[in-house]
């Protein structure tokens, strides 16, 4: 049994969770304190062995204000699932589920950059594509869409850049 047949009815232990079919793939949507023992159930009951990609999407000005996606593979059942779990911009934070898939860290580390979301117990949440100090996150809905001009942060950066590049050489 694969698909949402083989998702219902399996999260006895876990409340607050919703079961949908989006796109053809199973959806599940759950609180922030279920998101554990939900993907600790996927993982060691369901056999979802990967952890395929964890983004986020921001409803600005809706809130909750971002839903982070966790998507999932099972290779042993040739299937997939989607877990969804909302959170507000005043409390923009969810487990880390580095200790069930550590492969999880890079996409944790990019929803964090790129969205400014927290991860709890993600052992190295730091910035990834932008560099440290800088204030904005460009996947945010309310980011301009022209961009931000270039700053002292981004002079002082390139400078150092171009100093590590040339002292390579």
């Amino acid at each position: 049994m694969s698909g949402l047949g083989r998702l219902e009815g399996a999260f006895g232990g876990v409340e607050h969770v919703e079961v949908a079919a989006a796109d053809g793939m199973p959806c599940v949507e759950v609180e922030r304190d279920d998101l554990i023992a939900l993907m600790t159930l996927l993982r060691d009951e369901l056999g979802f062995e990967a952890c395929t990609i964890v983004t986020a999407v921001d409803h600005f000005p809706r809130e909750p204000r971002f839903q982070v996606v966790h998507q999932l593979l099972s290779l042993r059942h040739n299937d997939r699932v989607r877990v969804h779990c909302r959170v507000s911009e005043d409390d923009a934070r969810v487990p880390s589920v580095t200790g069930l898939w550590p492969g999880a860290a890079y996409f944790e580390r990019e929803a964090y950059d790129m969205f400014g979301l927290r991860f709890d117990g993600h052992a190295d949440l730091k910035r990834l594509l932008m560099p440290e100090g800088y204030g904005h996150h460009p996947l945010r809905k309310d980011f301009p869409h022209q961009g931000i001009e270039p700053d002292r942060l981004y002079k002082e950066w390139d400078r150092a850049r171009r100093h590590a590049a040339g002292s390579q050489g």
